[in-house]
Formats: structure tokens, C-alpha cells, sequence
């Protein structure tokens, strides 16, 4: 009896259900330290899709390898090592109706006559929130540590008008060298830099990581407001949009700290929205669902891992930054006029589970 071999088109959720396939699919995920769980936001894409939205984490090359060693144990191979180990049941997922795939519509000239300043624009959010303002007409001012990327993400973009300026949204020196990059005027700041924490609860959270979030998270986006939001007063007329995220609405997405972080950039931005509004000064957020980033969570804590995995069992599909980006650049330009001091949940969904 043959047996028939998934391939890219197959649907991930096909692939695990496969009786051979499936413990090689396991097999790849617990050399990893994963489990099943870790797909089931993305059981309903097919593996090439998978590859297309994971940035580079699942690569062809690794599509091909399983394909080639589940063909090998189903024509008489060696049987999987995982054939005997009891299967961690996967959490059931409702079968879905594949939207169309999402296309990004440029607005030409949106950003026309407009110096923005965008964090953590090496990769992720931040890039594509960056390549998005230039390509709508804006002047970029892209921040981020790397230099490499930023160098990268210049040369993707040639031609256009973007500065890139490598540097450390904590401290004070760096901040100063974005502000003499930008010159007198900015019209808008993207705070999308931030790090995650490593999902540990309250009683196990270390000062190491506690301090290093918060740094990253709340004083960077704290710093770089307050020295370019002098400017906007200056101008009567500014947008500000900090990036939030599921985990500033609710104290399920993250670990303590991260969740605390996000908890707080909501309060900045609310804070600044009710205080600058008279000033022409519209302060935003946009709490993001999951997207494919190069921001990884790792679990240090077996009880965090159990109750927000559970937890997780509602989480929408991850989405692409591109589409992160469509909701920033929203609320940066004027389109947003009459949007200040609003937490938009751009998460599939997420928020209302």
C-alpha cells in the first residue's frame, strides 16, 4: 500500500496528520525545543506558505529535507525515533476560510513634505514601516543598532529619502545625533523598537531581564519622545504612534515584564494624547496580534510555557510587518486626523477572543 507524500502545497495541519510525516514534523520541532503547539496558529497554511510569512526560519531547504526523509521511512526506512513517545495532543483549530492574500496599495505623495522618524528600522515593523513612508514620499530618519541592516535596508530603497543613523534609542548621545540627522522639523515618530522578554512570571523574573525590557521598551520610547516632541510644539502639528502590543491590553500574550512594558507605553500614550492634543500633537498606539518578526520568545519558565501556550490556543494567524505597517502609517499621516490617544488592536482579531 502506498502512501501518498505532502508537499508545499499541503497544509501544515495536513503535514502533522500525516502517519508518517507527522513524527518527522515532530521530530524537526523537538531538536528545536518546540512542540506541535508552536504551529498552531499557522496549521491552516499551506508549508510554502509557511516558508514565505517565517522570515527565514523555515526555509526550502528544510521543506525539502522533510519531504526527502519522510519519502525514505515510508518505502521501508527506518521507522521515526518519536514513534513510541506518546504524541502531545494538538489544540483543536476550526476549520477556516483562507482569506485572499493581503496586497500593500501605496498612496502616492501621502507622506510628501514630511520628515518621519522610525525606530527599529533594520528589519521587522520598523523596516517595513520605513519603506513604506519613503515609498509614500515621506523623508525617513531610520533608526536602528544594526548598522548592517540599516545599511541593507538603504540599499533595498536607493533613491529614495532615507538617513540612516545608527543608534541606541536608551541613550542620550544617540538621541542627539537623530535629532541634528532630522534638522529643525519632524512631522511623525514610529516608536517601534522593543525587545521581548523571555516569559517568565513574576517570581522568576530576574533584574537582568526586568531592567533591560523596560529599557528597551518604556525609557527608549519615553527618551526619544521627549526630545523630538519639542519640536512638534514647536510646529503646533505632529503624530506620534507607539507600538504597543496584545500584551499592553491583556496579561496573557507575555511574560511579566514585556506585559508590564506594553502596559506602560499604553499609559505614556495616553498621557500624551489628553496633555499635547490642544497643541495640534496627536499621540497614537497600535497593539499588534502575532506577526512574523525577528523578535523570538522563548519560554524560561515551565509554568508561563503551560498557562500561556493554553492561552494561545485562540491566537490568529501571524501576519506579515507589511501589514503591521499598514496600520502605523495610518495613524502617522493625516489620514488619521481624527484618531489621538486610540489603542488600535491590529491583531486578526485577537482582542476580541
Amino acid at each position: 500500500m502506498s502512501i501518498t507524500i505532502p508537499d508545499g502545497d499541503t497544509k501544515v495541519a495536513d503535514w502533522l496528520a500525516h502517519p508518517v510525516a507527522g513524527d518527522v514534523m515532530r521530530e524537526m520541532l523537538a531538536e528545536s525545543g518546540q512542540s506541535e503547539r508552536a504551529l498552531g496558529p499557522v496549521k491552516r497554511f499551506s508549508m510554502n506558505k509557511l516558508i514565505k510569512i517565517s522570515g527565514g526560519r523555515f526555509s526550502q531547504e528544510m521543506l525539502d529535507g522533510l519531504v526527502a526523509e519522510t519519502e525514505r521511512r515510508a518505502v521501508g526506512g527506518a521507522p521515526a525515533a518519536s514513534s513510541t513517545a506518546p504524541v502531545e495532543p494538538a489544540a483543536e483549530v476550526p476549520d477556516a476560510v483562507e482569506a485572499p492574500e493581503w496586497e500593500e496599495r501605496i498612496t502616492e505623495g501621502r507622506f510628501t513634505g514630511k520628515t518621519v522618524v522610525v525606530t527599529g528600522a533594520g528589519s521587522g515593523i520598523g523596516r517595513a514601516t520605513a519603506s513604506r513612508v519613503a515609498r509614500e514620499g515621506g523623508r525617513v530618519i531610520a533608526l536602528d543598532i544594526s548598522a548592517e541592516r540599516l545599511a541593507d535596508f538603504k540599499a533595498e530603497l536607493d533613491g529614495l529619502d532615507i538617513t540612516v543613523v545608527t543608534a541606541d534609542v536608551t541613550k542620550e548621545e544617540d538621541i542627539a545625533r537623530v535629532l541634528e540627522a532630522a534638522g529643525d522639523r519632524i512631522d511623525a515618530l514610529a516608536n517601534v523598537a522593543g525587545i521581548m522578554d523571555n516569559m517568565t512570571p513574576l517570581h522568576e523574573v530576574t533584574d537582568d531581564v526586568w531592567s533591560r525590557v523596560f529599557a528597551v521598551n518604556v525609557d527608549g520610547v519615553m527618551r526619544l519622545s521627549r526630545a523630538v516632541l519639542p519640536r512638534m510644539l514647536a510646529a503646533g502639528a505632529g503624530s506620534v504612534v507607539n507600538v504597543a502590543s496584545e500584551a499592553g491590553l491583556r496579561g496573557s500574550a507575555a511574560g511579566v515584564a514585556y506585559t508590564a512594558s506594553k502596559h506602560a507605553v499604553v499609559g505614556m500614550t495616553k498621557s500624551s494624547a489628553f496633555l499635547y492634543g490642544p497643541s495640534g500633537i496627536r499621540v497614537n498606539a497600535v497593539a499588534p496580534g502575532p506577526v512574523i518578526t525577528n523578535i523570538e520568545a522563548r519560554f524560561d519558565s515551565p509554568l508561563a510555557q503551560e498557562r500561556i501556550t493554553t492561552a494561545m490556543a485562540v491566537l490568529p494567524a501571524p501576519v506579515e510587518a507589511a501589514q503591521l505597517a499598514a496600520s502605523i502609517t495610518f495613524l502617522l499621516s493625516d489620514d488619521g486626523v481624527n484618531l489621538n490617544g486610540a489603542i488600535l488592536p491590529s491583531d486578526g482579531g485577537w482582542s476580541a477572543a
